[in-house]
């Protein structure tokens, strides 16, 4: 009997030593709360590497991914140099077009080789790569670019608690109204209550302002002319055929020089002529006239 009362607690001791070694291997602990908690090693679960921009070979700055989960207000400035500029704006509609977006802003100006074109973009957010890849891939310059993001998640998770906590405060004064007996007790809870439904339109235009730019992204695009490059005109070998054709180019407009000097001298040499003429006769008349000593 005394065998069997020291043998029930060994029983009992093995038991629980070996329900601890099933629980550690099993990555099971248990919590205040007697829920289980898994442990996972520090080797299990690999960090995702940070997402980092692709800078195109022509210089727009296209940006890999974006966490989903946040709200980003999505921005870009792209110049660029283009033959004709008012042609490639055409082209940058179309691109904003097909991905969804629309054009808030156009202007165009100059005229000939000196045309200028200036545009606002504005697509979806989740369509913004899609567009810059598109338009890098036009036939253009690209002279400086850059692609900016605001992260506006904090500000606008507090705008929407903010918002539910006056949507509440308005149903409370709601309540109070319908419960008031005087009116004295009216007029003070519906001017409250005034007060409050001005701040919540205050707080929902605020909300719908920055969930509209969130939810479409803004490129903007300046487009100029094109660099004309300078012409340069290498010596070429002697020719001596090309150097008879000058001579003889320049040959005859000597010629030419002389006959029309020839021909001018001909056509007014008389009026010097008549002068010396009209001056001999004038002479010759008053040695006649004049007596003999």
């Amino acid at each position: 009997m005394k065998r069997l009362v020291w043998l029930a607690p060994a029983l009992l001791l093995l038991a629980a030593c070996s329900g601890a070694g099933t629980t550690a291997s099993s990555g099971v602990t248990s919590t205040a709360g007697g829920a289980p908690a898994y442990a996972v090693s520090k080797d299990a679960i690999a960090a995702p590497a940070p997402a980092q921009g692709n800078t195109a070979p022509n210089g727009v700055p296209i940006p890999l991914a974006f966490d989903p989960t946040r709200s980003i207000i999505l921005t870009a400035n792209i110049a660029m140099r283009a033959a004709d500029p008012w042609a490639m704006s055409d082209k940058a509609q179309a691109v904003a077009a097909g991905v969804g977006g629309d054009v808030i802003g156009l202007n165009t100006s100059g005229g000939g080789d000196q045309r200028v074109a200036s545009l606002t973009l504005r697509v979806p957010s989740d369509r913004f790569t899609d567009a810059l890849r598109q338009l890098r891939a036009l036939d253009a310059e690209v002279i400086s670019s850059n692609v900016d993001g605001k992260d506006v998640t904090d500000q606008f998770v507090d705008l929407k608690a903010r918002l539910v906590a006056k949507q509440a405060e308005e149903q409370r004064y709601n309540a109070l109204l319908v419960r008031a007996n005087t009116i004295d007790e009216i007029l003070k809870i519906d001017s409250a209550l005034g007060t409050v439904r001005t701040q919540i339109e205050q707080l929902q235009g605020q909300v719908n302002s920055i969930a509209a730019r969130t939810q479409f992204s803004t490129i903007t695009v300046s487009i100029m002319p094109a660099l004309v490059p300078p012409v340069t005109t290498t010596p070429g070998a002697w020719d001596p055929a090309k150097t008879v054709a000058v001579a003889l180019g320049t040959l005859a407009a000597v010629l030419r020089g002389l006959a029309d000097v020839t021909i001018w001298v001909l056509v007014f040499a008389w009026i010097p002529l008549l002068a010396l003429a009209v001056l001999v006769v004038l002479t010759r008349g008053r040695r006649r006239a004049m007596p003999a000593a």
